[in-house]
């Protein structure tokens, strides 16, 4: 996507950055002992090993007929994209000082989230809903901004298990667009996720566990956890594909007098899927198709790549596969944000690994400037507080906040990792209800 002004926003985003770096240097480290724990030490993960890339991990693309989105988006009077969302925000996230005890005490000890922020208060106390990816206008642009704006996107899920929950909500996914224009004072709205049906004249809920998402140029892929077929796959969406429903009803889809989204405003349809070629995901196995948890975005390799983890439960004696998707660099624009495939639509990893770590909530890869080759980053679930393992080839690395290291850094309860390039910053969220920011160097430093 072009965008006009690029070079004046660039010049705001270093401004940004070095007050950002500022204000970094202005916290003083926590009051607590930390001690690095190296790949030798309890509970690492040890260093990555090569795996084949090959088989398991390759995905089918499979998209929704143009003629069946144009239908749809034709009869709920046209696309409303990101930019009409956020000339409508009708929530105020709480800052750092209206957050409660119990949610900041989900924060990173070391190093210090610079910025954080806490959503209304009738949306963090809704019964079954749950946070659970990140990602920004960082991935989708790299200039840091869509158009003329600096967004973040936050996936949540209702959970089917939560007590009294209607059939009705369980599984529903729906996206925080917020307005991070004004770092004082951000602003969002609800977008509901949906899939076109009838050929575009109807559309149903998206039921999916959003454990990882990714914005990329104008696409949002999401993970396809739970769906009626269980294949473990991705969700593709279109952001330019806004909808906006006409008519104030709990049913979802077309209903008399026009489309109703269960009391949302806005929806987000499905233009697409990559369902992976192996069949169903097993979760169960080394050698099977794995099921895709945590997703981001890495800028610093060549092309620009969607990474994702392997969904396996906290102390497992399974490894956990991470791997990498190339994003295609054809000159379709429609084409534009989806993976790299052949003409079959065949989409293959172009790296994988295997890690010791399990319950991984969050995964990251960036290539610092001039390094052989990339960190990879992985948030694992811990009985305090998540352990935040910079791997290599060569090793992990994980910053500890007690001399025994029987207590991490990290946050409590972290879901998904995103960072945005422009700004430096490192960006996560808690099931707490805490969105917050912390910049990549710090938690460099607190590896050192």
């Amino acid at each position: 996507m072009k965008h006009r002004g690029r070079h004046r926003r660039r010049r705001r985003g270093q401004a940004l950055r070095a007050t950002l770096a500022g204000t970094a240097l202005a916290l003083t480290a926590a009051a607590t002992l930390i001690s690095t724990s190296q790949a030798s030490g309890s509970g690492a993960p040890g260093a990555l090993a090569p795996v084949s890339q090959a088989g398991p991990l390759r995905l089918h693309e499979n998209l929704v007929d143009a003629r069946t989105l144009d239908t749809l988006t034709r009869r709920m009077g046209g696309n409303v994209g990101v930019s009409g969302v956020l000339t409508d925000t009708d929530h105020v996230m709480r800052n750092r000082a209206g957050c409660d005890t119990a949610e900041t005490d989900a924060l990173p000890v070391e190093p210090t989230a610079t910025r954080a922020y806490c959503w209304d208060r009738a949306d963090s106390t809704s019964p079954g809903w749950v946070p659970r990816a990140v990602t920004t206008s960082g991935d989708a642009d790299d200039d840091g901004a869509w158009g003329e704006n600096r967004v973040i996107l936050a996936g949540w899920t209702h959970s089917a298990r939560t007590a009294g929950t209607p059939a009705r909500d369980r599984s529903l996914a729906r996206i925080a667009v917020i307005d991070a224009n004004d770092p004082d004072r951000l602003t969002y709205r609800w977008i509901l996720l949906v899939a076109p049906t009838d050929g575009g004249k109807d559309f149903t809920a998206v039921r999916s566990r959003l454990s990882g998402m990714v914005w990329y140029q104008g696409k949002l892929i999401v993970t396809a956890e739970g769906g009626a077929d269980r294949t473990g796959g991705l969700l593709v969406f279109d952001l330019h594909r806004i909808l906006k429903a006409d008519a104030a009803d709990n049913a979802i889809g077309r209903v008399n007098g026009g489309y109703a989204a269960h009391g949302y405003q806005y929806v987000l349809p499905a233009i697409g899927s990559y369902t992976p070629a192996g069949g169903r995901c097993d979760p169960t196995t080394d050698q099977g198709t794995p099921c895709p948890g945590a997703l981001s975005l890495d800028r610093s390799s060549a092309p620009d790549s969607l990474v994702a983890s392997e969904r396996i439960p906290q102390g497992s004696d399974r490894r956990t596969r991470l791997w990498r998707y190339p994003f295609g660099l054809g000159t379709d624009t429609a084409r534009g944000g989806l993976l790299a495939g052949d003409t079959r639509g065949r989409v293959d990893a172009s790296e994988a690994y295997e890690t010791k770590a399990t319950g991984v909530s969050g995964v990251l890869s960036h290539r610092a400037e001039g390094a052989s080759g990339a960190d990879w980053y992985v948030d694992r679930t811990s009985d305090h507080r998540d352990v935040l393992w910079r791997q290599s080839g060569s090793g992990a690395k994980a910053a500890e906040c007690t001399a025994d290291q029987s207590h991490a850094c990290w946050g409590r309860g972290t879901r998904s990792l995103s960072y945005w390039e422009q700004t430096g910053e490192l960006w996560s969220l808690s099931p707490d209800g805490v969105l917050y920011a912390a910049p990549l160097t710090a938690v460099e430093k607190s590896l050192e």
